[in-house]
């Protein structure tokens, strides 16, 4: 597996739990439990090759867009008079509770031990529940799009594609955000990090712990805009320390979005895996 398969099959595998994906349940006093994932088989194996461990670039973080959406409750404060970790998540949760639909430009910079690191960009469309599209720009060209049944990650320099029913997922804690039966609150642990640390200042950010043990990832870093509680950049960790990061640009919410954009049929020519 090439650098880019394994950023393009790592986005394939977390991009399902991002909470813009939410569809809000209803209220109940009894939390649904998250359900174990279990890793998907990859398309092609990894060669054995060793290569030192890049540093991570510091990408400076970027002063997200206004957004076209309700304005959140005040956020109580904790006893010293700051909002807390939890009371960030809460206030995460309700904005994408209030989103039916969301799209940004985004950049992803993948850092991983064994193959180095590459920076893509292009464009995601998300729309409840459980629709997604990611578009990679030129020369990438490459796929991720899901009509709410079927999950497609195309390769195009490889004309190959992995095919996943979502019913059939290997994937069941992501599964939750899909479908509506699970909250961002009930999955994971949080901590608030230093922003000043994280070239952050006017924003919050959010570590995400899972509460059981995820095989695709360790822990989330959500960079989180202050006003509107709007994720702004998601940096993924694995227990190796390889990351995923993506940066999103020019967002829009609630607007509306043609079902047909989650349509997509392989080209012909194309090698469907289907884990």
């Amino acid at each position: 597996m090439t650098m880019k398969s394994h950023a393009l099959f790592a986005l394939a595998a977390f991009a399902l739990s991002l909470p813009a994906l939410a569809n809000p349940p209803a209220r109940s006093t009894n939390a649904p439990r998250a359900a174990q994932q279990t890793r998907p088989a990859p398309a092609r194996t990894a060669p054995a090759r060793t290569a030192p461990a890049p540093t991570a670039p510091r990408v400076a973080a970027p002063t997200p867009a206004p957004v076209a959406a309700p304005a959140p409750s005040p956020s109580p404060a904790s006893p010293n008079g700051a909002i807390t970790a939890d009371q960030v998540a809460q206030r995460i949760q309700e904005f994408y509770d209030r989103t039916t639909n969301f799209q940004a430009d985004f950049t992803q910079v993948s850092i991983n031990r064994l193959y180095g690191q590459e920076q893509r960009s292009g464009r995601v469309i998300f729309r409840k529940p459980g629709r997604m599209r990611w578009n990679y720009a030129a020369p990438n060209n490459d796929v991720i799009v899901s009509n709410g049944t079927t999950l497609w990650a195309y390769q195009a320099d490889e004309r190959q594609a992995i095919q996943q029913t979502l019913t059939q997922s290997q994937m069941p804690t992501a599964l939750a955000f899909l479908t509506g039966v699970g909250r961002l609150t009930d999955s994971f642990r949080f901590r608030l990090l230093d922003a000043n640390q994280f070239q952050y200042p006017n924003g919050y950010v959010l570590e995400l712990r899972p509460t059981s043990p995820q095989p695709t990832y360790e822990r989330i870093v959500f960079y989180v805009d202050r006003t509107t509680f709007q994720v702004a950049r998601t940096v993924v960790i694995d227990a190796q320390g390889n990351r995923n990061q993506f940066t999103f640009t020019r967002p829009q919410v609630n607007v509306d979005v043609p079902d047909s954009t989650f349509n997509w049929t392989p080209p012909a020519g194309t090698s469907i895996v289907r884990p």
